[in-house]
């Protein structure tokens, strides 16, 4: 396996924090006592965590300046 000659500035890549604000998101949702998850419903929280992943992996095939400079 081979690394990305970018792989020394993942924490400048969209996708990296894409991906851990999905896992945060995921995260924090276990957390919340039941009072608090009835506010919003479980679908909600899996289809937002699903855009967050989708825009995560369109974020690593775009071109990043920061990345690259």
């Amino acid at each position: 396996m081979k690394l990305i000659p970018e792989a020394k500035r993942w924490y400048l890549m969209f996708s990296q924090w894409a991906f851990v604000g999905a896992g945060a998101l995921q995260g924090a949702w276990l957390v919340l006592d039941d009072a608090q998850r009835a506010a919003l419903p479980s679908m909600a929280v899996n289809i937002i965590t699903g855009v967050v992943v989708a825009l995560g992996f369109i974020g690593r095939l775009v071109e990043q300046k920061k990345v690259h400079e």
